[in-house]
């Protein structure tokens, strides 16, 4: 069967695909590796914590799209007001991070700090599995969404927290805007910026 990178609308059929790619895309990233410490569980909590994302907060209030090995949670302007954490959401992503929950919360507020404040799509999350790395998939959901942006003339933002992709999204357009370290002993995060393309 062929495994097509042709980005498509997620349903909430797609939670358990989503959860999966998303687990497998994030199992190094520095920032979740970071939160979830134990690497024998971290792949099973990563999907646990990407499900809830999808469930409870950018399914609903977001626009999320999917190819056969990746996805992506965008948050358009205006989305931005209902695609925040309620208090259930917190609630479930508590109980996969358990006692490293309010380091994730320190790194919400540093990043909130940063956010840009003018109408602007929001990249949340995009990851791929690993075994299809470099075949396309990342790059059809960026395309995608950023088509979406361009259309209705807004500038995108989004955080990086793995330094070897600011090269892949500096090829799109973004620049690197601030270097977030929330934590002593946490990653740096990146926030880029690309400007609205008419």
């Amino acid at each position: 069967m062929s495994n097509t990178c042709t980005p498509r609308a997620a349903t909430t059929d797609d939670a358990g695909p989503i959860a999966r790619s998303l687990s497998l895309a994030f199992t190094d990233d520095p920032l979740m590796s970071w939160l979830l410490p134990d690497a024998d569980t971290r792949g099973e909590r990563l999907a646990r914590y990407f499900g809830t994302l999808f469930h409870r907060q950018y399914g609903p209030h977001g626009r999320c799209e999917l190819t056969d090995s990746a996805a992506a949670f965008w948050v358009p302007p205006e989305s931005r007001d209902k695609a925040v954490p309620d208090a259930g959401t917190v609630a479930e992503l508590t109980a996969v991070l358990g006692d490293r929950a309010p380091l994730l919360g320190g790194v919400v507020e540093q990043v909130v700090a940063h956010t840009p404040q003018e109408p602007h799509w929001y990249l949340a999350v995009i990851g791929a599995d690993p075994a299809v790395r470099g075949q396309g998939h990342g790059a059809a959901l960026l395309r995608s969404g950023l088509a979406q942006a361009d259309a209705a003339g807004l500038p995108v933002h989004l955080e990086s927290s793995k330094p070897e992709n600011i090269p892949f999204y500096a090829h799109f357009g973004f620049t690197v805007t601030a270097e977030l370290r929330p934590h002593a002993d946490g990653p740096t995060l990146w926030p880029m910026w690309r400007p609205a393309q008419r």
